[in-house]
């Protein structure tokens, strides 16, 4: 890999101890391949069935089984989604891409090579900003180049991974459906900027609409490239590479693993040998799978059964007209009047959209922030049935009308033709001339837990404002319920 055009040095964030015993401290330098799924109708160069599930063996043809004499046709569709990604990562489109031969034998591709796109990709030099609570992290995009997917090997083991597998099936059902491989730069150095770039490497494609991305199905997976040098350095040292991984947790935990391993060779005196390693969650090993293979190795050729793709002008114009505001963006954007940590939730949580709708209808940001991600999301109402304005309703009187009325009328904000009016005629009840008999009740019913209040035991007072909002129907207001509580105990 080279250096990106265009980085930012990323913050530093924590994870694995990088300090060596006696060698000062180490830099990683990590790399990220991302095979994502596109999800057409139809495979990439057949036109069987593309979609997860079905009959092992049972969505193929004789064009993605590689019988003697049958010819590939592109997708038209899938090459329009992969310049759209590549439009969305600020990728330059290629006036013209070959597709090429990439050779290599396994059991899961028949041809014995797969077509793919070697140095004349659809899409090349872009990046991804990446939002962080410190700022943004510019990561670079070599490539986002259009291939076909190998079938699904089925390992016969109890992990179901091929670590300590008996035997292996295959299933071609996959074989053939069409693959974005987004290869970034070595801009990373730390496991969790490469776990928040995949997270929102995910979230773009998906609000694109170009997959699913279902890590648990296979439609976004990625291997990881790891290697260390002395802090200060800018050379790239040999680097090992996790393989087909599918989960974000898993990639960060695979990474700080990797890293240690790396710096225990170098400070012992030994030597990184560039290698595919295993990554398996449940041990602190990463077994080897095979040497790493170089570019070379594939041996790399024009696919001669295809003619080159120059997607024209007109065509890019009409694809880059499509793009709306992506999340990366919008957070940077939300941050501007709420902390970061909110915007991401908002952000990666689907709810940013809606949250700007109440604050436009004159809801408070940070109150409507805080319902959408607390009760909104614990009703599970689906944002897009929402009027917006009779939801900012409620987020404005919140602190006015009783907690039941309010979580009643949330309940319902999804339903057709709701209205917030009938719940905000009811008003909280303030009134200490009306609440402290109540609460003077509760006291008296409880002496026991009144004298372990007044001997040190302060959590008994939401023992006790409890029953006051128990007793009050949840019409009394809780600032007040708290504030007289304490003074009549």
């Amino acid at each position: 890999m080279t250096t990106g055009v265009g980085s930012t040095e990323p913050e530093k964030s924590g994870g694995a101890d990088l300090r060596g015993a006696g060698a000062g401290s180490w830099e990683p330098v990590i790399g990220l391949e991302i095979h994502v799924q596109l999800k057409t109708e139809t495979k990439m160069f057949c036109r069987c069935r593309n979609g997860f599930g079905g009959e092992p063996n049972s969505q193929t043809c004789p064009v993605c089984l590689a019988f003697p004499g049958a010819l590939p046709v592109p997708n038209r569709r899938a090459i329009e989604e992969t310049i759209k990604l590549g439009l969305a990562l600020d990728c330059t489109i290629a006036e013209r891409a070959v597709f090429h031969r990439k050779n290599y034998f396994y059991p899961d591709n028949p041809k014995a090579y797969q077509i793919s796109q070697y140095d004349e990709p659809l899409c090349a030099r872009g990046h991804l900003d990446v939002p962080t609570e410190h700022g943004v992290t510019r990561i670079g995009i070599t490539r986002a180049h259009l291939e076909e997917d190998a079938a699904k090997n089925v390992h016969v083991a109890a992990s179901g991974r091929i670590h300590g597998a008996t035997a292996t099936l295959v299933d071609f059902n996959r074989c053939g459906t069409p693959l974005v491989e987004i290869v970034t730069e070595p801009d990373i150095h730390d496991a969790e900027t490469a776990k928040r770039f995949l997270q929102l490497l995910r979230q773009t494609v998906v609000e694109l609409e170009l997959s699913d991305a279902e890590l648990e199905h296979g439609s976004m997976r990625f291997d990881v490239n790891v290697s260390v040098r002395p802090a200060g350095s800018d050379e790239l040292r040999t680097r090992t590479e996790l393989k087909n991984m599918n989960s974000f947790s898993f990639a960060a935990k695979g990474i700080e693993r990797e890293i240690a391993r790396q710096i225990r060779i170098y400070e012992d005196g030994g030597v990184v040998e560039q290698e595919t390693l295993h990554f398996d969650p449940a041990h602190e090993e990463s077994p080897p799978l095979r040497s790493k293979e170089e570019a070379q190795d594939y041996r790399y050729f024009p696919e001669p059964d295809l003619v080159p793709v120059e997607p024209g002008k007109d065509l890019v114009d009409r694809l880059r007209a499509t793009l709306q505001v992506l999340p990366g963006a919008r957070i940077t954007r939300i941050a501007e009047t709420l902390s970061f940590y909110d915007a991401d939730v908002l952000v990666t949580g689907g709810l940013d959209r809606l949250w700007t709708s109440l604050v436009d209808a004159g809801a408070d940001p940070k109150e409507a922030a805080n319902v959408l991600a607390n009760q909104f999301v614990a009703a599970g109402i689906d944002p897009g049935t929402v009027d917006a304005g009779e939801l900012a309703k409620l987020v404005s009187a919140r602190a006015e009308i009783p907690r039941a009325a309010f979580d009643e009328a949330l309940a319902k904000v999804g339903e057709r033709g709701f209205s917030a009016d009938p719940y905000l005629e009811q008003k909280v009840v303030a009134d200490t001339a009306e609440l402290d008999p109540i609460i003077q009740r509760i006291i008296d019913a409880n002496p026991a837990q009144a004298e372990q209040y007044r001997s040190g035991k302060e959590g008994l007072l939401g023992f006790f404002v409890g029953r006051v909002m128990k007793e009050t129907g949840g019409s009394a207001d809780p600032r007040v319920v708290n504030e007289r509580v304490r003074a009549l105990l």
